[in-house]
């Protein structure tokens, strides 16, 4: 296995780390006051579009997409470091462009999209002048089988006429999310796994509704996570993304590279906790003893630093598989290294919270914030159990001939 990074890749990481230091970070007062002065959580801060600018004139700039026609055209590898350090950062994955869920719309319209559909949403995503929404998720089924999936598209003359109740719509109520991507069944007798399929839905279309936002923990902001009803919205037939019942082939093109994304966020997190927990650490002096000269902070530091390595070199072989193999053959890494950057963002959070005392559970400090995202991992993309399930089944797989 080599990890060894590209020289663009080095030289993009090198510069992508001083533009959050110099720009992005120092910014994130200037947002909230912005959001704050709006008086609403969704509101899109004028702060943002300059950090966008800079980014566009920097290079910095659709770093996900690894097409080179459409977007940065690195390797999973030489990709990595850099959504790392963009986890670390509350606003630079869109300062660059490369937030969730856009990211994977882009890739699947840029695999899949007609050349209509790119022209209509893909190089507008790309430009980053709209956002969009992946509605997959439903309230009333467990959605972690994605074949319980009740949402229906059924094809009418040169439309199809959608009706569907989702939820968990990331970046739904964002003033600049224009479509979502949504899956349901399209043909309720076909084989399960050739019953769905995914269209693209414009927000505006009539019988399109955002019934709510859904806090997490409380926090709601940014483009917050939608619960939305569409009714008997009608879309052309041009609007199916792929072919007709092709929506699971779709959802596992365009999961894979988001969740191996998610894992490269999650060590960036658990490294941002790291130092918060250390510099506290060296701050603070409790019982007559700085906290940093305690045995259980140093080993809660040094259990935090062997996770994250071993997180990231897990990571980074999944990334060198996709690379070389492609994501099919990367599925069992990728599914291994979902739960484990879930896992380590949250323990070392958690961890960097305790150390901190009561102050870790304010606004003062971005702990709280960072923890709300990091539980969520633990669902996004699918929970962790069905990915434990996948990993399982394979290793079973080689001992049934013990069953007796």
């Amino acid at each position: 296995m080599d990890f060894a990074l590209s020289t663009r890749a080095l030289e993009l990481r090198d510069r992508l780390a001083e533009f959050i230091a110099t720009e992005v970070d120092p910014a994130e007062a200037l947002y909230r006051e912005q959001v704050e002065a709006s008086g609403d959580p969704h509101f899109h801060p004028p702060v943002m579009e300059e950090l966008k600018a800079k980014a566009r004139t920097l290079g910095l700039w659709n770093l996900a997409i690894p097409d080179p026609r459409w977007g940065a055209g690195l390797s999973n590898v030489d990709y990595a470091p850099l959504c790392e350090l963009m986890g670390a950062s509350p606003l630079s994955g869109e300062a660059t462009n490369c937030s969730a869920p856009d990211t994977g719309n882009m890739e699947i319209l840029a695999e899949f999209g007609t050349p209509d559909q790119q022209d209509r949403w893909l190089v507008p995503l790309l430009e980053g002048t709209i956002r969009s929404g992946f509605a997959m998720t439903e309230p009333w089924v467990a959605s972690s089988d994605a074949r319980n999936i009740a949402s229906t598209i059924i094809g009418v003359g040169d439309d199809y006429v959608i009706n569907a109740h989702k939820w968990w719509t990331t970046g739904a109520a964002h003033p600049n999310c224009e479509f979502v991507i949504l899956m349901g069944v399209s043909d309720p007798d076909a084989d399960p796994y050739r019953r769905h399929s995914m269209i693209i839905v414009p927000l505006d279309t009539p019988g399109v509704r955002l019934v709510r936002t859904l806090p997490v923990f409380g926090h709601d902001g940014g483009g917050g996570h939608g619960e939305l009803l569409f009714e008997n919205v009608r879309v052309p037939a041009g609007n199916i993304l792929g072919e007709e019942g092709g929506g699971f082939a779709l959802a596992q093109a365009r999961l894979g590279p988001g969740r191996i994304h998610h894992c490269m966020r999650a060590i960036g997190l658990a490294e941002r906790a790291l130092a918060l927990m250390c510099a506290r650490a060296q701050m603070r002096v409790a019982f007559g003893i700085a906290l940093a000269d305690q045995g259980v902070v140093q080993d809660r530091v040094a259990e935090s630093r062997i996770e994250i390595e071993q997180a990231r070199l897990l990571t980074m072989k999944a990334a060198w598989l996709m690379d070389t193999v492609g994501n099919k053959g990367a599925r069992f890494e990728i599914a291994a290294i979902k739960v484990v950057g879930a896992r380590l963002a949250t323990t070392v959070i958690d961890r960097a919270i305790q150390l901190f005392g009561a102050a870790g559970l304010s606004d003062d400090w971005p702990l709280a914030e960072m923890y709300t995202h990091a539980r969520t991992l633990h669902f996004v993309d699918g929970p962790d159990e069905v990915h434990k399930q996948q990993i399982a089944r394979r290793e079973l797989r080689a001992y049934e001939g013990f069953r007796s």
